[in-house]
C-alpha cells in the first residue's frame, strides 16, 4: 500500500466527503484512485468485488461494510451495487466460476467501492482514498496547463493532451458539424476537413491511454476501462451516453427517446452525411446475452417503422451466434462489449463514417 500521499495543497478536509453527497457524487468517475492507494483485487470477470472482497481492501469487517450499506443502499444503488438472487446468480456463479452456496451474492463496481471509500470512517485506506480525490480535483480546477506544477500521478504530457483533446471534441468538431448543416458548396471538403480533425483527437486518446499505463503505479494492476463505468450507469444514463458517442462521431439531430412508446428504437438521428440512423441500447450484465429475438424485434422497428439507413444494436454483453447472423443478415450493426469499449474510448464506428 503507498505510504505517501498525493502533495498538492489540498484547500478541502478529506472529511467533507463523509457529509457531501453532492461532492461524492462530483469524484465519482476518478475510480483509478482505488489503485493509486491499494491494488484493489477483482473477480475472474473483472469488473466486480464483492462484500468480503471491500471489507479485505479497506481493512474493517464484513459487518462494518454491511451496516454502511444498510445506512445507505439507495446511494450505492445509483453507482452500480446489486444484489445477486435466483438464476441470475445461478449464471453468474457459472459463468465465473465463484463457489458460493449463499441464496444471495451482493457485487460492488469499482465506482460502488469508491463510494464506500467516501462513506466509511474508521478505515486508514478510505480515508487516503478521499485525501487522494480531493487533491485530485484540486489540481484539475485550479492548475493552468501553461505554468504546471509537477506532481504525481497528474504528468505534463497528460495534462496537455487533456485540454487539446477536450477542445477538440467540445469546440473545433462541434464548429465543423455547424458549418456543414449550412453549407452546399463546400460540405464535402468540410466533412474531409472535420475527420482528419477526429483522426487527431483519436491519436490524442490512445496517446493518453498509453500514458496512464506507462505512469500507473503498478503495471500489473487492473485496468481500468471504459466498461467500468458504463455498468454503473443506469438505462437512462447509457442512452445519453451512447448519444454522445453519436455526436462525437459527427451525428446530427441525435434524440434520446427512450422509454414508454419509443416504439423500438431508443435513439434516432442522422449520420454526418445525412443517413437515417436508429439505436437500440441495451445495458445488461456482461455475463448475459442478446438473443436473437431481441434483434428480430430491433429488426422490425428499425427498418419497418423508421425506414433507417443505419441500424445500430448497442450492448454492454455479448450476442449469441443467432443473434449476430440475424443482425448481420438484416443489415444491423451488432455492437457487442467489445467494440462498445473501443468505440467508448474513441475508435469511430466504420458504418457511421
Amino acid at each position: 500500500m503507498a505510504t505517501t500521499e498525493p502533495k498538492g495543497q489540498n484547500v478541502i478536509n478529506e472529511s467533507v466527503l463523509l457529509e457531501s453527497k453532492t461532492l461524492r457524487g462530483s469524484v465519482l468517475d476518478r475510480t483509478e484512485v482505488l489503485d493509486r492507494v491499494k491494488t484493489l483485487s477483482l473477480l475472474p470477470d473483472e469488473m466486480h468485488v464483492t462484500t468480503a472482497m471491500v471489507a479485505a481492501y479497506f481493512g474493517v469487517t464484513v459487518e462494518a461494510i454491511r451496516a454502511l450499506v444498510h445506512d445507505h443502499r439507495a446511494e450505492l444503488e445509483g453507482n452500480g451495487y446489486r444484489v445477486l438472487t435466483g438464476t441470475e446468480l445461478s449464471d453468474f456463479k457459472q459463468l465465473s466460476g465463484i463457489q458460493s452456496r449463499t441464496g444471495s451474492l451482493a457485487l460492488f463496481p469499482r465506482r460502488a467501492v469508491l463510494n464506500v471509500a467516501m462513506l466509511l470512517r474508521d478505515s486508514e485506506v478510505a480515508r487516503q482514498v478521499r485525501v487522494y480525490l480531493l487533491d485530485m480535483e484540486y489540481l484539475a480546477r485550479t492548475q493552468p496547463v501553461e505554468n504546471p506544477v509537477p506532481t504525481a500521478p497528474i504528468s505534463l504530457d497528460d495534462r496537455i493532451d487533456q485540454r487539446i483533446t477536450h477542445i477538440l471534441g467540445k469546440t473545433v468538431v462541434p464548429m465543423f458539424n455547424a458549418l456543414i448543416e449550412t453549407s452546399g458548396e463546400h460540405r464535402k471538403e468540410l466533412i474531409a476537413l472535420r475527420a482528419g480533425v477526429q483522426r487527431i483527437e483519436r491519436r490524442l486518446h490512445q496517446h493518453h491511454a498509453r500514458l496512464q499505463r506507462l505512469e500507473g503505479v503498478r503495471e500489473d494492476r487492473p485496468a481500468v476501462g471504459v466498461m467500468a463505468a458504463m455498468d454503473a450507469m443506469n438505462g437512462r444514463t447509457f442512452e445519453h451516453h451512447i448519444a454522445e458517442l453519436l455526436r462525437r462521431d459527427g451525428c446530427t439531430d441525435v434524440v434520446v427517446q427512450g422509454g414508454h412508446g419509443d416504439r423500438g428504437v431508443d435513439i434516432i438521428g442522422l449520420t454526418a452525411d445525412g443517413r437515417r440512423l436508429v439505436v437500440q441500447c441495451k445495458r445488461f450484465a456482461p455475463y448475459l446475452n442478446i438473443t436473437s429475438p431481441d434483434v428480430q424485434k430491433f429488426v422490425g422497428a428499425a427498418k419497418v417503422l423508421y425506414s433507417a439507413e443505419v441500424a445500430l444494436f448497442v450492448a454492454t454483453c455479448p450476442f449469441t451466434r443467432d443473434a449476430l447472423n440475424i443482425a448481420a443478415e438484416a443489415g444491423i450493426t451488432a455492437v457487442h462489449r467489445g467494440v462498445l469499449e473501443e468505440w467508448s474510448a474513441g475508435e469511430p464506428l466504420k458504418v457511421l463514417e
